[in-house]
């Protein structure tokens, strides 16, 4: 399989250039910069990130599991190494060919991932970071590098792109993949407001493009293990979800502060983990009555700040009438790395995901019975790569549209909504 974007010079990488307020082109903000999940920072600091606790780093998160529980099957099944023939046998299956643009920690991490499992072969590697090019050259030196924002040198035959840059970036460079006829995985937030979300998914409808977004935390066989307990039943209705994101770091990227780059501060940062997993483990109802309030510095915000939070408490409701608070944050005193919890509350029980000992990585998930608590999952889990595999999976089977990109608006929707946007 190949759609092959044999890209004569095409101009999708030069194009991409971020808005600030106002229309005018930041000039300093197109730098691939500091790649994270969840709000963590490239491991060049000190910071310990995403995938990684006091300092060490994830050795692979490369075993995909499956990724749909409570009967909900994977969409792409099928490993990139085998297909089924025309004639019943099975044959080998090309890996998808991909560019990689935004080659930090997390861009490389989901590169080593998708390498590892055969999912993938980088032909192209763009970061305007030496150190960052070199480190991604070593895992892939077969691949070109480009040290920047250039044009895509011709004839590379790409099937898709993987985006890990600033979200200022996000939208205008995964619409320009789109239109060259790439598939795009895309960091999160894919965009920085709902109407940016709408124009990249309308984009990879259009193009019959395969379109993901890193929204890793669901693929966590914590996060599986809660789902399969709330969509089975086994808690009878949910009524309250209470979800938690608490960063004792944050970042140390000017864009991340500035809202006409990032979007907002920790809320869009943190939250859209948060927000994205009470709407798939309930799968997806209509989410209203949203409010929030925002703080920098322990001062409340008022309407469209100049600055962003670092502090957010949230409240929205799910149909026929869940109520969900959430609460996240940037450089709290946590007592620990991280905080970070799903709590699913129903009328025969409860269900939560936690992350151990202040992990980032570390999950448990586990059903509770009035004082007793059952675990259902539990470290180690490697999951960090698990949804940049399974998109590159359809990539190699065709990549074409799937409908399941639609849920990356409804997150986006409904932080609108949280930022008092909508």
């Amino acid at each position: 399989m190949t759609n092959g974007a044999q890209a004569a010079g095409a101009p999708w990488l030069r194009q991409a250039q971020p808005e600030r307020a106002g229309g005018h082109h930041d000039p300093d903000s197109v730098r691939p910069g500091p790649e994270r999940v969840g709000g963590h920072q490239d491991p060049a600091s000190v910071r310990p990130g995403p995938e990684r606790e006091g300092g060490r780093q994830d050795p692979g998160s490369v075993r995909p599991g499956p990724e749909r529980e409570g009967g909900h099957q994977d969409p792409d099944p099928v490993r990139p190494e085998l297909v089924e023939g025309q004639n019943g046998a099975q044959a080998a299956l090309r890996p998808a060919q991909l560019g990689f643009l935004g080659v930090g920690w997390i861009g490389r991490h989901r590169m080593q991932a998708l390498l590892q499992d055969g999912a993938a072969q980088a032909l192209l590697l763009c970061d305007s970071d030496p150190a960052s090019l070199n480190a991604a050259a070593a895992l892939a030196p077969a691949a070109r590098t480009l040290p920047g924002a250039l044009d895509l040198p011709a004839g590379l035959p790409l099937d898709g792109l993987v985006i890990a840059t600033p979200s200022a970036l996000h939208a205008a460079q995964a619409r320009a993949a789109l239109e060259a006829g790439l598939a795009v995985f895309c960091q999160k937030p894919l965009a920085r407001t709902a109407a940016e979300t709408r124009a990249v998914i309308e984009a990879a409808q259009r193009a019959d493009r395969r379109l993901g977004v890193d929204l890793c935390y669901r693929h966590t066989a914590a996060a599986r293990a809660v789902a399969a307990q709330v969509r089975s039943g086994e808690l009878g209705e949910v009524y309250a979800i209470d979800l938690v994101f608490h960063n004792a770091y944050g970042p140390d990227k000017a864009w991340f502060r500035d809202p006409a780059l990032a979007g907002g501060g920790c809320l869009i940062d943190l939250g859209t983990h948060l927000v994205d997993l009470a709407l798939w483990v309930m799968d997806f109802p209509v989410a209203d009555e949203a409010s929030a309030r925002l703080y920098a510095q322990g001062r409340r915000l008022g309407p469209a700040p100049d600055e962003v939070e670092d502090h957010a408490l949230a409240q929205f409701t799910l149909a026929p009438g869940t109520s969900v608070r959430l609460a996240c944050s940037w450089n709290l005193s946590a007592g620990r790395d991280a905080v970070i919890e799903a709590h699913f509350h129903g009328t025969r029980g409860s269900a939560r995901m936690t992350n151990v000992d202040g992990s980032f990585y570390d999950f448990v998930a586990e059903r509770c019975h009035g004082t007793r608590a059952e675990r259902l999952a539990g470290p180690p889990d490697d999951w960090g790569g698990r949804a940049a595999v399974q998109w590159a999976r359809a990539v190699a089977t065709g990549g074409r549209f799937d409908a399941e990109a639609w849920q990356a608006l409804r997150v986006a929707e409904l932080l609108d909504q949280l930022y008092g946007r909508a």
